[in-house]
C-alpha cells in the first residue's frame, strides 16, 4: 500500500469513528452512558491508545532504520565509484575507455536500481546486467606497463569489486514495506479510539477542529511510515541524481 493511499484511508476511517461516536451520544439514552459506562470505554480507549502509540513509534524507528541502511550504501557506493575512477586518471590515459564505460554504466545501473525496487518482489533474483559485465571485464583487461601501473590494478580492481559489493548489498537489503494485514488493525484501533473521543464530547466547532487536527497528525504518522519504508518510491525517495551525476564529464 503506497504512503497516499495510508494516509487516505487512515484519515477518512478515523474521521467516521468520530461521526460514530458523536451519533452513538446522541441516539444513545442518558443512562445507557452512566459513570460506569464511561470509565470502561476510557478505560479500554487508554489501553489501545498506549498500545497504538508504542506499535507507530516502533514502526517509525523500524523505517528510518531501513531508510538510513539503503541511503548509506547508495553513500558508499558513491565513493567507491569516486574512488575508481580517480584510481584510472593516475592508471593513465590507457584506462580512458574504462572511464568512458563507467560514465554510460552508472547511470544504467541507477535506472535499473529503482525499476527493481519499484516493481520486484522479495523473490525477484539477481542478475548481472551487459553493461556491470563489460566494465568488469575491462578493467580486468588493464595490462600495466610499468611499476607504477602495476601497483595500481590491484586496488583498481578491488575498487570495483567494492562497487560490485555495494550493489548486491542494496538489493538484498530488501524494502520492508508495512504489511497491510497489521496496518489495517492498527486503524481499526484508532478508529476505536477515536469514536470513544466522540462519544464523550459535546458536538462544536472547537472540539470538531480539535479532533480533525488530532487525526491528521496520526494519519500523518502513518503516511511517515509508509513512505519510509519504501526509500525508492514516495516523497521522500532517495534521490537518484547525485549518483548519477557522482562522476565529471571527461573533456
Amino acid at each position: 500500500m503506497t504512503s497516499g493511499w495510508t494516509f487516505l484511508i487512515s484519515f477518512v476511517s478515523i474521521v467516521a469513528g468520530i461521526v460514530l461516536g458523536m451519533t452513538l451520544r446522541a441516539r444513545l439514552p442518558a443512562p445507557k452512558l452512566g459513570h460506569d459506562t464511561k470509565e470502561v470505554i476510557r478505560l479500554g480507549a487508554s489501553l489501545l491508545a498506549t498500545l497504538a502509540a508504542v506499535v507507530i513509534s516502533l514502526l517509525i524507528a523500524s523505517a528510518k532504520s531501513s531508510y538510513d541502511t539503503q541511503d548509506a550504501h547508495f553513500r558508499q557506493l558513491a565513493a567507491y565509484i569516486v574512488e575508481t575512477d580517480q584510481l584510472l586518471v593516475q592508471y593513465g590515459p590507457e584506462a580512458l575507455p574504462v572511464r568512458k564505460l563507467m560514465r554510460e554504466n552508472v547511470p544504467a545501473a541507477m535506472d535499473r536500481i529503482w525499476n527493481e525496487k519499484a516493481t520486484a518482489s522479495q523473490n525477484t533474483a539477481f542478475t548481472v546486467n551487459s553493461l556491470a559485465e563489460q566494465l568488469h571485464n575491462a578493467i580486468e583487461a588493464l595490462s600495466p606497463v610499468n611499476d607504477a601501473q602495476r601497483l595500481l590494478k590491484p586496488r583498481i580492481v578491488q575498487a570495483s569489486d567494492e562497487i560490485a559489493r555495494t550493489r548486491l548489498l542494496i538489493f538484498a537489503d530488501g524494502d520492508k514495506p508495512i504489511l497491510t494485514p497489521f496496518l489495517l488493525i492498527l486503524i481499526v484501533w484508532l478508529t476505536v479510539i477515536f469514536t470513544s473521543f466522540g462519544m464523550f464530547v459535546e458536538p462544536g466547532a472547537v472540539a470538531w477542529t480539535a479532533l480533525l487536527v488530532f487525526a491528521l497528525s496520526v494519519s500523518s504518522a502513518l503516511f511517515l511510515v509508509a513512505d519510509l519504508s519504501q526509500p525508492f518510491a514516495g516523497l521522500m525517495q532517495i534521490s537518484k541524481d547525485q549518483l548519477r551525476h557522482t562522476l565529471a564529464p571527461l573533456s
